[in-house]
């Protein structure tokens, strides 16, 4: 790693300065930014980078969350939760569910599973990006506290449908740990109030 240091302090500067260049030009940086890293994708005998994945979770993304939360209004939160609610948690899932049906339509040999797969990566809005991007918006207050606040929420759902897809990918079957179990024991009561699993007909992955 540390023969790819210089690599990695020019990408920090050019992160720095391409922040700088959307400011001044007032653009949403992250434009830039994913501008800039399809631009760097194709330089040939660019090193190939890896992170792991556990270091997203503890390093990049709490910073990233922390700075969308710090300019939204608690107050506004709680007052649109309703519908907050229903963007992050049913409207990804419909957003996910119609990835996975045009996958699977127009892409051959792309099943449901892979379909759902892809949905969870691509429908949640990113907090950053939605932030970045309403600084140039003109909206009005309610819709941008809607947006904002959906958009920290939205990560949750997506990590769950990712990982139940992820599961009917590698199994085959979806395998609903919680609900499905609760679901069979309670249809399986009888008389003597003990569950009978014999009315279960799914695997375990």
């Amino acid at each position: 790693m540390l023969h790819d240091f210089p690599f990695y302090l020019g990408l920090i500067v050019a992160i720095l300065l391409l922040i700088m260049l959307a400011n001044k030009i007032r653009v949403a940086y992250p434009v830039l930014l994913v501008l800039a890293g399809l631009g760097i994708s194709f330089i040939p005998f660019i090193p190939a980078l890896h992170i792991e994945s556990e270091l997203i979770f503890i390093i990049f993304l709490p910073p990233l969350l922390y700075e969308a939360s710090w300019a939204i209004s608690w107050k506004e939160l709680w007052k649109w939760r309703r519908i907050i609610s229903s963007f992050a948690f049913v409207v990804v899932f419909f957003s996910a569910f119609s990835v996975a049906l045009v996958a699977n339509y127009f892409i051959p040999g792309f099943t449901l599973a892979l379909g759902f797969l892809l949905g969870g990566i691509i429908s949640p809005p990113d907090a950053v990006s939605a932030g970045a991007i309403l600084k140039f918006v003109k909206v009005p207050r309610r819709f941008s506290s809607i947006l904002e606040g959906e958009s920290l929420l939205n990560d949750a759902s997506s990590l769950i449908i990712f990982r139940f897809a992820l599961i009917a990918v590698a199994t085959g079957a979806v395998y609903m740990a919680g609900g499905s179990s609760k679901f069979c024991m309670d249809a399986g009561r009888r008389g003597r109030g003990r569950p009978d699993y014999s009315v279960c007909n799914y695997e375990n992955a």
